[in-house]
C-alpha cells in the first residue's frame, strides 16, 4: 500500500483508481486509505474525514465541485482533519463497514458517503451528500465536539462500533431446509411485491432486478410457473423499451428515477450490464422472444464496443458529460429533425416518444421504444444516424479501472450469450478476458481487486472476486473442455476456502481474507444487492465445480455448497427480494443440480449444441469423448451415435441420442 504523504499534500495523483485521480488537483490534502494516514490523524490529534464515492456517481461530482474544489472549504478540512478519499469499487471492504455505520445512524445510505472517524477507524458521525454551507457548518460542529467534548465522541464511537459488531455477528440460526417448497414460497412472496403495471418490484427509484429475474427463470423451468415467466417478461420488456435502456447503442443505465423505467440515472455500470446480459440471454434461449434476443445482442455489443479496454472490461460510464447529467443521451424534436430531416425526424419522434414538452430537463426527452415500428429497416437506418450524431456530442467519462469480480460476471454472461445467440465472437472475447485477468490480477497465487492501464493495484481481492471469476472460468470450461480453465477455477476456490470461510460456522463466509487488513470489523454481508453477495456467489461456484472436478475436491465442494445454502436459507424465507441470487442457486441445487454430459467425437456435435440450448439455467453441460471429464467417466457414444446422459445429483437416466428425447428427459415445460 502506498504510504501517505505528509500533511499539506494531496497524494491521489499516483492512485490506481480513476475516481481518486479525479480529486488529485483538489486543494484538499487528500490521502489514500492506509495505516500511515490513520497514524497521521493520531499524531495530529484530529479526526479522520473519510469520503467514499466512485467515478460514475453524479452526486459525488456535485459535492466535489461545490466543496472539495473550493479553497474556503478545503482550508477548513485541511486544518481540522486528516482527509481520506476511498473508491468504493476498489475498496468494497471499507465501503461496506462504513455504509453499515451510515445506515445505522441515519436510516439510509448513498454516495458520496461522508464519515468522521477516530484515528483508530471508529466512526462517530456519518452522512452522505452535503451542500457547501451545510458541510461547512458540519465541519465546525465536528471540530467543536472533538476539541471541547471528546468524551461524547468516545461514547458515540464505542456505541457505533458495538452496533456494527452486533450486526456482523451472523444470521439467526434454524433456517428452513433448502427444498422445492422453500423456493416456491420465496417466489410467491416476490410475486406479491411485483409492480404489475410497469414491471419490476417496489417503487421508485427502480433498479434492474437482474439476479431476481434469473431466479424466476430457473423457477419457471423447474415448475412451469406461468406467473414467474410473466414477471420476467413484464419487467424485461418494460426495461428494454424504457429510457433506462440505451435505444441507440444498447446497454442499461444504473436505475430509473420513476416507476415506469422512463428517466434513468445515466451512469452505466459493467456489473449491471453483465448481469442483465446473462438474464436476457437466458430469457431469449428459453422462449425465443425476439426482444430478449435483440437486447442480448445489443448489450453484448455494448460491452465489447464501449467498455472493453484491450481484452478486459472497464468499470463504468459516467452519468455526466461536461458537468450535465444525461446531456449525451437526450433529444428534442428539433434536434431529431436537424439530424434526420423533417419526415424522418417526425417519424423518429413518434417512435421514440420525443415530445415538445419532453420527459427530462429543459424540454428534452430520453428515448423510449414502446412498440416495434412496422418498418424495421427504417428504424435501423435512423438509429445509426442518431448514434453517429450523438458521438459528436460531449461524451461521458469512462472509469477505466478493471475490477476482477465484475469481469468475472462479464465472462459468465458472454459465455452464456454465446449459446443463446450462437455467436462465437462472444466466447472468444470471454476467453481473452479470462486469460488477461489471470495473467495480470493473479499475483503469487492470490487475486488482486483491480488494475488500471495494465498495472495491477495493491488492494487484495475479496470473496466475490474469487467466486465470480471462478464461475466465469467454469462457464468457459463447459464451452470448451480445456483443463486449464478448470484448474484455474479450482485453484481460486481452494484459496477462497482457505482464506474466507468461517471455521467456527460451517457455511458462513467473510468478505475479506483472514490475512487482509483489519478494519473496525471483518465484513461479512450475505445479502444480495446491486451484485450478488460474495457468499451466494461462492455457493454457485462450489456447486458447479463439485460436478466438474475430481472426487476428493467434489466431495468437499458439494458439502461446502450445501452448508452455505443451509446457513443462509433464512434469507429466502424472510427477505427473498434481497436474495435473488440465493434463489437462483437454490433452484439449481434442488434440481440436483441437473447435469448433461454429451459423449461425442468433438465439440461441434449437434447434440451438444442442442444440450446447451435446452439446458435449464444453472444446469451443467459438458461434451467430449469418454473419460475426458468426471461427468463423462465411463460414458461413451451409443451405437456410433452421440449420446446425452442426464443426471440429477448422483442419479442418472439412460442415455438419449436425439434432441427430442433429450427435451423429454429434461422435462422442459412449454
Amino acid at each position: 500500500m502506498t504510504p501517505a504523504e505528509p500533511a499539506g499534500t494531496n497524494n491521489l495523483g499516483q492512485a490506481t483508481s480513476p475516481y481518486l485521480r479525479q480529486h488529485a488537483d483538489n486543494p484538499v490534502h487528500w490521502q489514500q486509505w492506509s495505516p500511515e494516514a490513520l497514524a497521521d490523524a493520531a499524531a495530529r490529534d484530529v479526526p479522520v474525514l473519510l469520503s467514499i464515492g466512485y467515478a460514475a456517481c453524479h452526486w459525488c461530482h456535485v459535492m466535489a465541485h461545490e466543496s472539495f474544489e473550493d479553497d474556503e472549504v478545503a482550508a477548513v478540512m485541511n486544518a481540522g482533519f486528516v482527509c481520506i478519499k476511498v473508491d468504493r469499487e476498489e475498496r468494497p471492504d471499507i465501503d461496506s463497514v462504513y455504509m453499515n455505520a451510515t445506515v445505522a445512524l441515519t436510516g439510509q445510505g448513498g454516495w458520496p458517503m461522508t464519515c468522521f472517524l477516530t484515528p483508530d477507524g471508529r466512526p462517530f458521525f456519518c452522512g452522505t451528500y452535503y451542500p457547501k454551507d451545510a458541510f461547512l457548518q458540519l465541519l465546525s460542529a465536528i471540530t467543536e465536539t472533538w476539541t471541547q467534548r471528546r468524551n461524547e465522541v468516545e461514547e458515540a464511537s464505542d456505541h457505533i462500533a458495538g452496533e456494527l459488531r452486533s450486526m456482523a455477528s451472523g444470521l439467526p440460526g434454524g433456517g428452513p431446509e433448502i427444498a422445492p417448497g422453500l423456493c416456491d414460497d420465496a417466489v410467491a412472496a416476490v410475486l406479491r411485491d411485483q409492480d404489475t403495471v410497469h414491471g419490476g418490484f417496489g417503487a421508485a427509484p427502480k433498479f434492474p432486478p437482474s439476479a431476481l429475474l434469473e431466479g424466476l427463470l430457473r423457477h419457471h423451468e423447474r415448475t412451469g410457473s406461468v406467473d414467474a415467466l410473466q414477471a420476467v417478461s413484464r419487467a424485461g420488456s418494460a426495461m428494454a423499451r424504457g429510457g433506462i435502456y440505451d435505444q441507440l447503442a444498447g446497454g442499461f443505465a444504473r436505475y430509473s428515477v420513476d416507476n415506469a423505467w422512463v428517466v434513468p440515472h445515466f451512469e452505466k455500470m459493467l456489473y449491471d450490464n453483465a448481469l442483465l446480459l446473462r438474464c436476457y440471454a437466458h430469457w431469449a434461449r428459453r422462449t425465443g422472444d425476439p426482444l430478449a434476443r435483440r437486447v442480448s445482442a445489443q448489450t453484448a455489443r455494448f460491452l465489447l464496443d464501449d467498455l472493453a479496454d484491450g481484452d478486459m472490461f472497464t468499470s463504468s460510464l459516467d452519468a455526466d458529460a461536461d458537468g450535465r447529467e444525461g446531456s449525451t443521451y437526450v433529444w428534442t424534436p428539433a434536434q431529431l429533425a436537424e439530424v434526420l430531416g423533417d419526415d424522418d425526424g417526425a417519424w423518429a419522434a413518434t417512435v421514440f416518444g420525443v415530445t415538445r414538452g419532453g420527459n427530462f430537463e429543459h424540454g428534452s426527452s430520453v428515448l423510449q421504444l414502446l412498440e416495434d415500428p412496422d418498418d424495421p429497416a427504417r428504424l435501423e437506418r435512423i438509429r445509426s444516424a442518431l448514434l453517429a450524431a450523438r458521438l459528436t456530442r460531449a461524451q461521458p467519462g469512462r472509469d477505466d479501472k478493471v475490477v476482477t469480480s465484475w469481469n468475472g460476471l462479464a465472462i459468465t454472461a458472454l459465455a452464456e450469450a454465446t449459446v443463446a445467440l450462437d455467436d462465437s465472437e462472444l466466447a472468444q472475447a470471454a476467453r481473452r478476458c479470462a486469460t488477461a485477468l489471470l495473467n495480470l490480477h493473479l499475483v503469487d497465487g492470490r487475486l488482486r481487486r483491480a488494475s488500471l492501464g495494465g498495472v495491477v493495484g495493491d488492494s487484495a481481492a475479496i470473496l466475490e472476486d474469487y467466486a465470480m471469476l471462478a464461475t466465469g472460468l467454469l462457464a468457459l470450461y463447459q464451452l470448451s473442455p480445456d483443463d486449464a480453465w478448470l484448474a484455474a477455477a479450482t485453484g481460486l476456490l481452494d484459496t477462497a476456502v482457505r482464506h474466507f470461510s468461517d471455521p467456527r460456522h460451517p457455511g458462513r463466509w467473510f468478505d475479506t481474507a483472514d490475512d487482509a487488513e483489519q478494519l473496525v470489523l471483518r465484513p461479512a454481508d450475505p445479502m444480495d444487492g446491486a451484485t450478488p453477495s460474495g457468499a451466494s456467489s461462492i455457493a454457485e461456484a462450489l456447486l458447479t465445480a463439485a460436478h466438474l472436478t475430481d472426487a476428493d475436491r467434489a466431495a468437499t465442494y458439494l458439502q461446502m455448497a450445501g452448508d452455505t445454502l443451509d446457513a443462509h436459507s433464512v434469507l429466502l424465507a424472510r427477505a427473498p427480494r434481497s436474495a435473488g441470487h440465493w434463489l437462483a442457486v437454490a433452484e439449481a441445487a434442488v434440481r440436483g443440480p441437473l447435469q448433461i454430459a454429451v459423449a461425442c467425437a468433438d465439440t461441434t456435435s449437434p447434440l451438444l449444441a442442442d444440450a446447451r440450448r435446452l439446458a435449464p439455467g444453472g444446469a451443467i453441460v459438458v461434451g467430449g469423448v469418454m473419460d475426458s471429464s468426471p461427468l463423462l467417466a465411463g460414458r461413451d457414444r451409443v451405437a456410433g451415435a452421440d449420446a446425452a446422459y442426464v443426471c440429477r445429483g448422483r442419479t442418472c437416466d439412460l442415455p438419449v441420442t436425439s434432441a427430442d428425447r433429450l427435451a423429454t428427459a429434461l422435462g422442459i415445460p412449454g
